[in-house]
């Protein structure tokens, strides 16, 4: 949940502040990026990000506490569930992005451009901290012994992986070859 902040709202009262934010959050969701002011921007992560949360649950009752925040914004629920959902199922957080823009002209207020990160994310591959202690324990404990046992059974191995992979070779080299005789003789 958002941590309370203190001192004055954003627009005045602690109701416009939220009807500001829900008017954000929707203009967010169906441009997929806006500039606003700094301050806002940060106010928003927040509220966007768990609607996004929501979404990605897709399910009845999440739909409704989204459309409680939106006030009831039909549109922008709607690509929510349905577009943005889909494209950030496989990332655990961060949905948003802000990129400082410059200072505007007439107050010089810091603008920044708050967008949606809808780029696929590769997953990690997770390891575990025993495993990394065990590789380094293990060359201290027999250096002398591993290179010889090693160096035994690649040559041992090693011309039956030659042979395996020049008759597959060769293979693959005859097929092209006639191919492209037959390729030669289509084009005449």
């Amino acid at each position: 949940m958002p941590k309370p902040t203190k001192g004055p709202r954003l627009g005045g009262g602690p109701a416009h502040e939220r009807l500001m934010l829900a008017n954000l959050a929707a203009s967010l969701f169906e441009h997929k990026s806006i500039k606003t002011t700094e301050t806002k921007a940060k106010r928003l992560r927040p509220v966007a990000e768990r609607l996004v949360t929501f979404a990605k649950r897709g399910d009845l009752a999440s739909r409704r506490r989204a459309m409680q925040t939106l006030r009831n914004n039909k549109d922008a629920a709607h690509i929510l569930f349905t577009e943005i959902a889909p494209l950030v199922e496989n990332r655990e957080g961060g949905y948003t992005r802000i990129t400082k823009l410059g200072f505007r002209k007439g107050d010089n207020a810091s603008m920044v451009s708050i967008e949606l990160v809808l780029e696929p994310v590769t997953p990690k591959v997770k390891s575990s901290s025993s495993s990394k202690s065990t590789p380094a324990a293990a060359p201290v404990e027999e250096p002398a012994e591993a290179p010889v046992d090693e160096t035994e059974t690649v040559e041992q191995s090693a011309p039956v992986e030659a042979e395996t992979e020049t008759a597959a070779a060769d293979e693959v080299e005859t097929d092209a070859a006639a191919k492209s005789d037959d390729v030669k003789s289509d084009d005449k």
